[in-house]
């Protein structure tokens, strides 16, 4: 009696077992068969042009740099030629007569 009652519990075990199995394997086909399908053509319009304005952005982008290192030069450039200024004046220095409020 004792090896009936066993024998059941193995089958009602096995039975439970593979019925989790079935439902994994039809939810992992479902899953995949669903995935394939193909995009809408709307969806793909819409990455294109997505595609096209990162594009534009990224040119738009490397041209800035290129810009503001340009400016950076120039400022360098400009910083350079004041400090070598600062040394030596390039107005002659003039004198003026005592009492006289205009340099003509």
């Amino acid at each position: 009696m004792e090896r009936a009652i066993l024998g059941d519990i193995f089958s009602f075990v096995a039975a439970v077992v593979g019925m989790g199995c079935l439902t994994g394997v039809l939810i992992t086909w479902i899953k995949w068969r669903g995935g394939r399908q193909k995009a809408a053509p709307e969806l793909l319009a819409r990455l294109d042009e997505i595609g096209d304005r990162i594009g534009r952005l990224d040119t738009a982008i490397d041209t800035m740099a290129i810009e503001v290192e340009r400016i950076s030069e120039a400022q360098r450039f400009t910083s350079r030629v004041l400090a070598e200024r600062a040394g030596a004046s390039s107005l002659p220095e003039t004198t003026r007569a005592p009492g006289s409020n205009s340099s003509h």
